[in-house]
């Protein structure tokens, strides 16, 4: 998964190599949580049952084997492709240390991330209305200027320069 911009300062400069070794070293190029391998497509139902090719079994979201699904299986089976990122397991990217980091797929990423999004998400909202509520108050034609002569004109008038019409003291 790319890294935001706003982020990047976080990641140490060593981020894509920490990333690789965390990725292929030791997970083998395996999702963590459920096996998946990277960059192969794989057969799955949605629901986090997939196909394993190479074990030839059905496994569940956590990879565990389980049984052949009853129904047609072809008119319900998706194909996906499998990418493995590096996830920081307490959503501080600061924190580099290898039992922090996990390789996980897509899937399971996004189910490990759920609640921090929901927070961020939530957060991102609340500010959003802060920031409403601390300039509500602000209409450009409600304030009163005074020009030159002494005679209050609004600063809307003066941006439309309507102003200019009238005579001048």
């Amino acid at each position: 998964m790319p890294i935001m911009a706003e982020h990047r300062w976080l990641y140490p400069i060593d981020w894509p190599e920490l990333s690789r070794l965390i990725r292929f070293g030791r997970a083998k190029g395996r999702c963590e949580h459920c096996q998946r391998p990277h960059g192969r497509r794989v057969f799955h139902l949605g629901d986090g049952r997939w196909w394993d090719a190479d074990r030839h079994q059905w496994r569940d979201g956590r990879g565990r084997r389980v049984r052949a699904p009853k129904s047609d299986v072809a008119t319900i089976v998706r194909i996906t492709r499998v990418y493995i990122a590096c996830a920081h397991l307490n959503h501080d990217p600061t924190d580099n240390a290898p039992r922090n980091l996990a390789a996980l797929c897509q899937r399971c990423h996004m189910i490990h991330d759920a609640a921090e999004h929901r927070r961020r998400r939530w957060l991102n909202a609340y500010r959003r209305r802060a920031l409403g509520d601390l300039f509500a108050w602000f209409e450009p034609r409600a304030i009163l200027v005074r020009n030159g002569g002494g005679r209050s004109i609004s600063l809307g008038d003066e941006l439309r320069g309507s102003h200019a019409n009238s005579r001048m003291e």
